[in-house]
């Protein structure tokens, strides 16, 4: 029995274009990958295993865009190269997008986990100690 794919919704979807930073959600943005898998019956492939390879090959492709660049280099082509800015942030979405695909497939509370980092990181560098510079503290 072939499967058939759905039809298209007729349910009108914010324009990317038109959308901003200040306005998305964490879960509006899990929505938006929840539903884009579900209209290609993708879900089987969004396993933790997967998805973590996936970040980490697309975490690589954006580095590449930086590859052998000083920082200068790097900031002037940032400043000045809109080809450069355009594949820099495709590269960036797509860690993002697998990155809340992991947090979806894993049922991870994506802001509740940033605030737990967030709050451990400043009891492990407090500003007053590593204000203007950065030296990880030796363990034991």
């Amino acid at each position: 029995m072939t499967q058939r794919k759905p039809a298209a919704k007729s349910r009108k979807r914010k324009v990317a274009g038109a959308l901003r930073d200040d306005q998305a959600t964490i879960g509006w943005l899990r929505e938006m990958m929840r539903e884009f898998l579900k209209e290609r019956a993708w879900e089987k492939y969004h396993t933790p295993r997967n998805l973590a390879a996936s970040v980490s090959v697309e975490a690589g492709e954006l580095l590449e865009l930086f590859q052998w660049l000083t920082h200068e280099e790097a900031m002037e082509r940032v400043r000045s190269d809109m080809d450069f800015r355009r594949a820099v942030g495709e590269e960036l979405c797509d860690v993002m997008m697998y990155c809340i695909s992991l947090a979806n497939s894993m049922d991870l509370p994506v802001a509740q986990s940033i605030a737990a980092k967030m709050a451990k990181n400043r009891l492990n560098y407090p500003a007053e100690k590593f204000y203007g510079h950065y030296r990880r503290p030796l363990s034991g």
